[in-house]
């Protein structure tokens, strides 16, 4: 395929490739079907742009007025490399905005140099943008052809709405399936990882179908390994699809290969499994049409040999042996495979095709699985986290795309803590919520053991492999419903009615997961970068460089010099605070180059820091209560994610050891009654500075205000009636606008899963030159919280302790008030000790970033 595949082609009135008469044709640069507005109707601002193209001596201009155009799209795909460039470049990722001036639409090129817009989320769909400068790019193999090119923009606001109804200019950009506007690569990409299929040339339409085998010839598995290098010519491979991989995308700039997928099938017949390995345009053709279970029928395959250093995943049963000194190769040609899907019906007994056996464990059962151990699990959603990403290697364009959600199963007061990257299905991924039905339950298999027993607290989740596969819909028919423990756990569901499990649901939010060690030098051996500590003068540049929600964990030495407690705001207060907030952030522009926009970053961050009203700031608890009929327990979020007791009033039948194991901090307020507690709490304070704060403060050289909480990380009660609102919430900014279902509500307006307020923590600089202000945000007390040290600053930063809100029935145990007390009357103990903090930066777009402070390492705990 030629490398002018993504050029817009003209179409049957070849309009736009007449040039000597510029006045006939002015608009017509871009090439295709030009469609003019009417001479009654509204004057195209992108036809007048045009126009003064065709004009100017130049190849580009500055728009004599400079109207609002709306975003519609923004798509990125693979740039190959032009035939000027001589020396090989890293993946350049490239950008095409589709625009709208309420006349016509176009799709026009971003100026890489533009890039950073999309990575920060500042130019995204939906916003209103102001373009000041653009050019042609013209293709010289073509009469005509050429591109709009944005060269200057000013991202705006959100708009309210946005018509999908005005066509396009060039009727090019309409063509199915969709191309880019440059370079020879025939298709865009997923916006924010390369794992997802994105677009129309994704089939879903292979339908299996009925074959005759009288003439066909079929060989087994362990013969064809004892005779492939021997071959020609193979017969074909009758088999079932045991897992399959997600994608890899492994193009590259300076490879002109058309759709570069590669896909993994684990497919065995009653003699062994092999390595199916799906190349290329066969990936679009048939990856979503293949699922786990399905018998397959290969012919004009090749054979290779392995490739000695991949691990195939464990076979599904022990007894069939598993090959791994061929590879089967599906390719669209060079031989063009032939695949045929054999319905079930057909499927006969003495094929001896094995089965699916699935590895079902219960939630009650993870306690005792070994590291690494794989296995798979069924429940409900309890807690959906926001949608993440992680760099696959520093200083590349390529990201992971993560989601941390905990599933509850009836087997214990725990639940699955689960990271769920990407699998490749987004329409599951992106569309998950939590469990709002009993009978709603979710299913991901081939989850990987991560433990640690060794560190406090014990570390304990799953984790997604290479061959997960993720349901939520569609259960019946699937394999795994003979399962056993499927069996229990759907019995369950079905004897439990308006279960707490569903009532209290969570979705979204800052998620402080894994938690890190109890000492540094474990800290240190379990982290994988080039330098463990980062100095204070590099953190700006490290969340400079964040890109849209990606999440990274740093280390800095410091001093503690103020604490100040934040506390939570009424629903009111906080929707009006962000107002306020939306309102004094300015639009962010790209006219002079990238510093402009950080150094305005850097003015909006400072101006943030200066408005000390409270702004909505909430911790999270997943609210999902235990499976015990007789008394409640919370499931607890976070690092520990241990159980704690709700206090409950001793009745006669309850004895002493009901009573929640409370740590002497608690118990030392016991004996108060409420009201006296309530005096008390009057004149704690909020706020504690130190001495070194005070002489140092007015002698910096730079002070970071990174301590603001935004609603985004604020996790929320889920409520089913508006899942499509807050499910886009908590996604990432999609490639295509979707427009609203009405008037969308305020994220404000959604309850809080826990309103504790937060503290903004200022660490100095050990040089004292340097200060940077982040967020703490107090957690949950783990039930084996030792009371030795519960006292100091240090503990309670470390444990996260939660303490339950202020209120009728909640005397028992200290309040948000107290505690901000607390870790401010012992934050002296700490005054110029210097310590290591562990610190979460996130990037939430649109120059909204956070840093939470995770942990801190004093003296005593550094070794």
């Amino acid at each position: 395929m030629s490398g002018e595949l993504g050029q817009p082609q003209a179409g049957p009135s070849h309009a736009g490739l007449d040039f000597p008469n510029p006045e006939r044709n002015r608009a017509g640069v871009p090439g295709g079907v030009i469609r003019r507005a009417g001479a009654h109707g509204r004057r195209s601002w992108i036809q007048k742009v045009l126009e003064q193209i065709t004009d100017s001596p130049l190849q580009w201009v500055t728009p004599s007025e400079v109207v609002p155009v709306a975003v519609l799209a923004v798509q990125r795909y693979l740039l190959e490399d032009e035939p000027r460039d001589t020396i090989p470049k890293p993946p350049l990722y490239c950008y095409d905005v589709t625009i709208s001036d309420g006349v016509y639409q176009e799709k026009c090129y971003l100026d890489p140099s533009l890039n950073f817009l999309v990575y920060k989320n500042i130019l995204k769909v939906g916003i209103e943008m102001k373009i000041s400068r653009v050019s042609c790019l013209y293709n010289e193999k073509r009469l005509g052809q050429g591109i709009l090119c944005i060269d200057n923009v000013h991202c705006g606001e959100t708009l309210e709405a946005i018509s999908l109804e005005t066509p396009f200019r060039n009727s090019a950009h309409e063509e199915v399936p969709e191309r880019p506007l440059r370079g020879g690569k025939s298709h865009y990409l997923a916006l924010w990882n390369n794992e997802d299929p994105y677009g129309d040339i994704w089939l879903t339409n292979k339908q299996p179908e009925e074959h005759n085998f009288n003439n066909t010839k079929i060989i087994s598995l362990s013969h064809l390994e004892m005779t492939w290098a021997n071959r020609r010519n193979f017969p074909a491979l009758l088999v079932r699809i045991l897992h399959k991989s997600k994608l890899r995308y492994y193009g590259k700039p300076d490879k002109k290969m058309i759709e570069p997928y590669q896909t993994f099938l684990e497919v065995a017949d009653s003699s062994g499994t092999v390595s199916v390995i799906m190349w290329n345009a066969l990936c679009p053709e048939w990856y979503k049409s293949l699922r786990v279970g399905l018998v397959l029928l290969l012919q004009d395959y090749s054979v290779k040999k392995s490739y000695p250093f991949r691990m195939q995943p464990l076979p599904v049963d022990p007894q069939i042996k598993l090959i791994s000194t061929m590879e089967i190769c599906l390719n669209l040609r060079d031989p063009p495979t032939n695949i045929i899907i054999i319905p079930e019906k057909q499927v006969k007994p003495e094929w001896r095709l094995p089965k699916l056996n699935h590895r079902f464990i219960t939630r009650s059962e993870l306690d005792d699985m070994p590291e690494n151990h794989i296995c798979d699990v069924i429940g409900i959603l309890v807690f959906v986290g926001r949608v993440q990403r992680s760099k696959k290697k520093e200083n590349r364009e390529d990201f992971w795309s993560y989601r941390w959600i905990h599933i509850a199963d009836g087997t214990s007061e725990q639940p699955f803590i689960v990271e769920l990257f990407s699998t490749s299905q987004p329409e599951i991924f992106e569309n998950i919520y939590p469990s709002t039905q009993s009978m709603t339950y979710f299913v991901c298999t081939q989850l990987k053991v991560v433990r640690n027993d060794t560190q406090v607290p014990k570390l304990l989740y799953l984790t997604t492999t290479n061959e997960s596969r993720v349901f939520i819909t569609g259960h019946r028919g699937q394999p795994y419903t003979n399962d056993t423990k499927v069996k229990n756990f759907i019995h369950w569901i079905k004897t439990r009615t308006d279960s707490e499990e569903v009532k209290n649901t969570v979705i979204g939010g800052y998620y402080p997961y894994p938690p890190v060690p109890e000492t540094f030098s474990k800290y240190s051996s379990s982290v994988k970068v080039e330098s463990l500590l980062t100095a204070i003068s590099e953190v700006r540049k490290e969340i400079e460089d964040l890109q849209y929600r990606e999440q990274k964990r740093i280390a800095i030495q410091g001093i503690i010099t103020v604490i100040k407690y934040i506390p939570h705001a009424s629903a009111t207060e906080s929707a009006s605070a962000s107002e306020t907030l939306r309102n004094a952030n300015r639009p962010s522009t790209s006219q002079a180059a990238r510093r402009e926009n950080q150094s305005q970053e850097r003015d909006n961050n400072n101006k943030r820091h200066q408005d000390d009203d409270p702004m909505s700031s909430q911790c999270f608890q997943t609210a999902c209560t235990s499976l015990s009929p007789t008394k409640k327990k919370r499931i607890l979020q976070g690092p520990y994610a241990k159980l704690v007791p709700v206090p409950q009033p001793e009745t006669s039948g309850q004895t002493k050891g009901n009573k929640p194991d409370v740590p002497s901090i608690f118990q030392r307020r016991e004996s108060a009654s409420t009201s006296t507690a309530g005096k008390a709490r009057k004149t704690i304070s909020d706020r504690w500075e130190s001495q070194l704060w005070r002489e140092k403060k007015f002698g910096l050289i730079d002070h970071l205000h990174y301590s603001h909480v935004y609603p985004e990380s604020i996790p929320r009660k889920f409520i089913f009636e508006q899942r499509k609102f807050l499910t886009e919430q908590f996604n990432s900014q999609p490639a295509k606008y979707i427009p609203p279902e009405g008037r969308p509500p305020n994220l404000d307006d959604f309850k809080s899963a826990r309103s504790l307020g937060h503290f903004e923590v200022t660490i100095l600089g050990l040089n004292h030159e340097i200060a940077i202000d982040v967020a703490f945000l107090p957690m949950y007390c783990p039930e084996d919280l030792r009371t030795s040290q519960i006292d100091t600053l240090l503990t309670c930063m470390n444990y996260s302790c939660v303490y339950p809100q202020d209120g009728p029935g909640n005397d028992t145990l200290v309040g948000p008030r107290a505690l901000a007390g607390d870790i401010i009357k012992a934050a002296s103990k700490l005054d110029r000790v210097h310590i290591v903090g562990i610190l979460d930066i996130c990037n939430l777009g649109n120059n909204k970033v956070e840093v939470y402070l995770h942990r801190i390492y004093s003296p005593t705990n550094t070794s």
